[in-house]
């Protein structure tokens, strides 16, 4: 009787199938690598700053007055990194800080209060941004020229409406908030207002649908709108987001300086672009971070105070600055270049 002949046995080894690493998790890879590194340069500043000048870096007040003046352009660059995102470019940042400044504290505006000061300064910022908008998604003009004329407009008006005079804010409940006692637990209220700013704009940016299509907008326009997405409805948003935030801005920078002035934000623009450059935003559109630009604010906020506690000229300030921006781009070309 034959034996049943068992079929040959398979010794070759079974690869286990490969599953290819997702294109997000290398995008998030990235930017915490981003997050570490402004991290790391931060660190550094504050060592500097306290082996340079340790009795004045380090000390509370002066500790309290870096956050503070980072609040304000800290807040602008929020709105800047969303625009800078979608592809745009916003050069009137500055010149709408000022003129909402300048019409807040007018004597009219004053009479209504701290509300009144707070509505006007949000309005003109919003209206501002609602030109830029207008004109750059439905007129099809160039971000760099709309923001441009807008800058020159509103520098004309907030000179023509103050002639060249500072207007002193005379409403305590504003000037109370500049003051020490109207700190929480050693927390100037604009600095919570940052905060909250910043968190905000971080659940839109990463949370919603709104942050999604700013994404796609600045990645493929064309892509995004056969998608379904109404590009020109999304830019105009995002210019309306911008001018809110300059609002909000100018009103911080009523209570930190106590007054309006033709002069004020003056080289804002600059700041922002420069922050979000630094944390990580592309200016061709499609990638970038609010916790990266918030830490390019603290970063270029903590090397002024810096330069100015070594008496160090506002000259070198400005090259200084100029040399990141350049490092910025460069770095990030090349890291676009290898990815």
């Amino acid at each position: 009787m034959t034996q049943p002949v068992s079929p040959p046995r398979d010794d070759t080894p079974k690869l286990s199938p490969q599953v290819e690493p997702s294109p997000w998790r290398a995008v998030v890879a990235r930017a915490d690598v981003r997050t570490l590194s402004l991290l790391g340069v931060l660190a550094a500043l504050i060592l500097i700053g306290g082996i340079t000048k340790p009795d004045e870096f380090l000390d509370t007040r002066n500790l309290q007055l870096v956050l503070t003046q980072a609040s304000v352009i800290g807040v602008v660059t929020v709105g800047m990194t969303f625009v800078i995102i979608s592809g745009g470019i916003d050069l009137s940042v500055g010149a709408i800080v000022a003129l909402a400044s300048v019409w807040a504290t007018t004597v009219a505006t004053q009479d209504y209060g701290f509300v009144g000061i707070f509505f006007t300064a949000v309005i003109v910022g919003v209206g501002c941004g609602l030109v830029n908008g207008v004109l750059i998604a439905y007129g099809t003009m160039v971000p760099f020229i709309a923001t441009l004329a807008m800058l020159a407009s509103a520098r004309g008006l907030a000179l023509q409406i103050t002639d060249g005079n500072t207007q002193v804010v005379t409403v305590d409940g504003i000037l109370d908030l500049g003051e020490r006692d109207s700190y929480v637990l050693g927390v100037p209220p604009l600095v919570m207002v940052f905060a909250v700013v910043t968190i905000i704009g971080w659940l839109v940016l990463n949370r919603t649908t709104f942050g999604r299509r700013t994404v796609a907008v600045g990645g493929n326009a064309e892509a995004a709108r056969l998608a379904g997405i109404d590009v020109r409805r999304q830019r105009l948003y995002l210019y309306l987001l911008s001018g809110l935030c300059c609002g909000i801005a100018a009103f911080l920078l009523i209570i930190l300086s106590g007054s309006g002035q033709n002069t004020n934000g003056n080289l804002y623009e600059l700041d922002a672009i420069a922050a979000a450059i630094i944390g990580g935003t592309l200016l061709t559109g499609g990638r970038g971070t609010i916790v990266g630009s918030v830490l390019g604010v603290l970063i270029f906020t903590t090397i002024t105070n810096i330069f100015a506690l070594n008496n160090l000229q506002s000259d070198v300030q400005q090259i200084a600055k100029g040399a990141i921006i350049v490092a910025a781009v460069l770095v990030q070309r090349r890291t676009a270049s290898t990815t």
